[in-house]
Formats: C-alpha cells, structure tokens, sequence
C-alpha cells in the first residue's frame, strides 16, 4: 500500500463518527482504528490503515498448533463410504468460507488452525495456516471466516477471533501478516459468539454477543450484542458502526445475493427462544426485553433448537440445527418485508448435531458438525465437514 492510500484510509477511520453516547467506566470506548497486531502476527495487511500495535500474550493453554492431531485426509469416495463427508476428525470446525477453485478453508475454533477441504471425498486435508495466541474458553477462539468480495484481487480473509482481552475482526492472506480490523468488543466467560460476512454493498456485516452480559445487547455505547456495518478496512458506515442492537449472540449471519436481505440467527436461551431476524438498519431486536423491538421473521418448531448457522440460495433459506440434529429450510419471499416460511427438515440425525452452513456459487452446501461439544453423541470420524448438494423443494431441483 502506498504511503497516500494509507493516509487516506487513516483518515477515514479516525474521523468517522462512533455510536452515540459515552462508554461506562467499566468498558472501553470502542476503537473504530483498523490496527495491525503483533499478537497474533507483525505487520499490516493489504488495504488496511496502519496503527500502533496492541500486543498480548496467549495465557497458559491458549490455542497453537503444537500438540494438536494432524486432519486427517477426507475418506474415500469408494468401497461404500458416504460421498457427502470430505473431511473427518477436525476439532470444533465452526468457520466456513468457499474458495474460488471450489475448495473450503474450515476454520478450527479450539485449535487456531486453518484447513483446506476438498469438495469431493479422497483428498488430502491440509494445514494451511494456524493463528496462534487465541482464548477458546468457554465459546470463543476462531470463530468465523469470510473471503474479501475481491479476494481473486486482494487474497484477503476475514475472521472472528476471541484473544484473552476481547472479541475483534481480524483480516490476512493465507500467507501474510495478520491485521486488525474492528478490536474492543467485549469479552466474557460466555456470550462471545460472533459472525462475519458481506453485505451486497461490500460492507462488512460483524454479528456479536452480549458477552454474558445481556444488559450489554441494549447498551447504545457497547459493541455487544449488536451487528455492525462497517467499510472492509474497519471503518463505520454512516454515522455509526452499529447497525441492529437487542442480540444476546449471533449464532449465524448471511445475505441474499439476489435482493441484499440480511438473515441473523438467533440462538437464544431468553424467553421466546431461537428466531430468524431479517436486518433493518437501526432496528433494536429487542433482547434482553421479552417481546420488545422488531419481531423475528420465523422461529423453529419446539424439536428443532438450538440454531447455528445460515445460508441463502435463491429464494431458500437455510439454518442448522444442533438440537434438532438437521438442516432446516424454508423458503420465502422478499416483497416489501421478507415472509419466511415454515421450516421443513433433512439430514435428520444423519450426522448428528450440525452448527455451521454456507452456501457455494454452484448452489451445493457445505455444513461442518459440532458433536464432541459435551452434548452430542460423536462418531469415529467427527468432527466432519460435509459437502451436499440441497434438499429438494426449497428453491433448487437438486436432491441430496
């Protein structure tokens, strides 16, 4: 990056406007800077403002590649082994993003680590990178991966990291140094589960949690519980960063390529339970405050809790869910404000809890599995990652 582009993207950053209000002496003012780290690596990555480094040091325990199995190769597609698991025995694979050769990066949440999956059975999985000095207590650690929407240009990928201090955005190459982009949202013994992802704009759309903490979800001041809109090099969009509050987590976070709608998904132990929000700029969703703000979209049936992620292909939506062991989906309609219908269900019980799904350019759909989380029953081979193709009768003519 040039000198100028960096001063520009600096300038843009530190004059942007935050939220409203005056943090509580308990938490910090949100840092709207993009800054490289030397926590987790030294230097700046591309199209990212320089700024001074925040370094930290993983406690005892933290997350590293050292000691950690190898992946295993995916099995194969032979001999009668199911053609839809490309990759076995990975630990806690919760982030997901589809690369443009078609392959996946899966990101481990307990371990840091970065693996390449083939989208057929029969091929190596390998180790593409590991970012060390991340606390996977509780439910943090690597959380989430986006590409960049130019990343046949810039290579870059974004990710959801919990390091010891706080929950932040971070963006590198495969290859490369690694940047922050977004740093000071909070930090908890739970509630730390966030996503990422790009809005039809090219904005960068950031789900966080309450970090245990719900009073935080309604809290103007704090980056809790909210979903953020920022540019990709971490600066607000508008007059503030925050574009919904009232969310106690963001178990998944996706957007209609058609019509730009912006699905989160709720997974929620307050009253009403788990539901589908459709984002509106400003809209509050009412949490912690039973029956408060803009109602969901849809909701699960009473079997089928415990939602993870999202995703849309054409006028399909698709959600896990790791109670119900299956893949949801319902279709809906995007006139004026979107109307989700009921859910209908597969793979149920097929694999076991499932947490994560996206959605690749061909319309097939990658899921990864969460059953040796304490409350699933695991087998030999999990955690897996599966590459389907999607159920009949939610927008597609394919079948699985």
């Amino acid at each position: 990056m040039s000198r100028r582009s960096a001063a520009i993207l600096a300038a843009a950053a530190l004059c942007a406007l935050t939220v409203a209000g005056c943090a509580s002496k308990s938490e910090a003012a949100p840092d709207w800077r993009a800054q490289p780290s030397s926590t987790l690596e030294p230097g700046n990555g591309p199209g990212v403002n320089p700024g001074p480094a925040e370094p930290f040091s993983g406690p005892s325990g933290s997350s590293s590649s050292s000691g950690t199995k190898s992946p295993d190769a995916s099995p194969s597609s032979s001999g009668g082994a199911d053609s839809n698991v490309v990759a076995t025995n990975l630990a806690a694979p919760v982030g997901l993003a589809v690369m443009p050769d078609t392959s996946a990066i899966v990101g481990e949440r307990t371990t840091g680590r970065i693996v390449r999956v083939q989208p057929t059975p029969g091929h190596p999985v390998t180790v593409v990178r590991t970012l060390p000095g991340l606390d996977a207590s509780g439910d943090g650690g690597l959380l989430d991966l986006a590409l960049s929407p130019k990343f046949t240009q810039d290579g870059l990928v974004y990710a959801y990291v919990t390091t010891p201090t706080d929950n932040r955005v971070i963006v590198f190459t495969l290859t490369g140094p690694v940047t922050n982009v977004i740093t000071g949202i909070p930090h908890g013994k739970t509630g730390n589960e966030g996503r990422v992802a790009f809005d039809q704009g090219g904005n960068l759309l950031i789900g966080t949690g309450d970090a245990g903490q719900p009073a935080l979800a309604a809290n103007p001041t704090s980056l809790a519980g909210k979903v953020l809109r920022v540019t990709p090099a971490g600066a607000p969009v508008g007059s503030s960063a925050v574009m919904t509050s009232g969310h106690q987590d963001s178990a998944g976070l996706c957007v209609d390529p058609r019509t730009g709608a912006e699905f989160q998904i709720e997974r929620s132990t307050a009253a009403g339970g788990d539901e589908v929000n459709v984002l509106q700029a400003g809209a509050s969703y009412g949490y912690p405050t039973p029956g408060a703000g803009v109602p969901p979209a849809g909701a699960p049936g009473a079997s089928q809790k415990g939602l993870g992620g999202c995703a849309v292909v054409d006028n399909a939506l698709f959600v896990t869910s790791l109670d119900g062991q299956e893949l949801l989906s319902a279709t809906f309609t995007a006139a004026g404000r979107v109307k989700l219908d009921p859910f209908t269900e597969s793979l149920k019980g097929t694999y076991g809890r499932l947490t994560t799904v996206v959605a690749a350019p061909d319309g097939t759909l990658w899921l990864t599995t969460s059953n040796r989380d304490g409350f699933g029953t695991p087998s030999t081979q999990d955690e897996r990652v599966l590459h389907i193709q999607q159920p009949s009768g939610t927008g597609s003519d394919s079948k699985l």
